[in-house]
């Protein structure tokens, strides 16, 4: 008796080729329309590491801080707190020494400042009776 001999099915191989064919670029477009979805969302981030992004640190009695992080072609960081407003000043002082006030201001104080023309920070700051309201934010370019 002899090695009986299987029939090969051609068709079988031509499937995983046109899967392998088809199937990568499919998966690779999908990923990447994902990715594109999800390019400059904003996301929670460490207060921290946001101020450190926008060059300064939250001072020791802030509260209620909340910050977020979007990147794209640019880094775009936002972050928000709350401050005595006795505080602020010199905080915005020690922070971003020679910042200037921008020509237009929705807030009560503003100060504007560029680091290199590399990154921007821009805060705003409302008062509210004896506390004010800080609106930080910071990009690149």
């Amino acid at each position: 008796m002899g090695v009986a001999k299987r029939k090969t099915r051609w068709w079988v191989w031509l499937v995983v080729a046109l899967v392998a064919l088809c199937g990568l670029p499919v998966t690779l477009l999908m990923w990447g329309a994902y990715s594109f979805s999800q390019a400059g969302k904003p996301q929670p981030v460490d207060c921290a590491a946001a101020m450190q992004f926008a060059h300064g640190r939250l001072p020791a009695d802030a509260e209620e801080a909340r910050c977020t992080e979007a990147h794209w072609q640019d880094s775009f960081v936002t972050v928000d707190f709350r401050l005595p407003r006795a505080g602020v000043a010199d905080w915005l002082e020690t922070t971003y020494p020679g910042a200037k006030a921008p020509a237009a201001c929705d807030g009560d104080l503003c100060r504007d400042t560029d680091f290199g023309q590399a990154l921007y920070v821009s805060v705003e700051v409302a008062y509210e009776g004896d506390a004010a309201l800080v609106h930080l934010t910071a990009f690149n370019v």
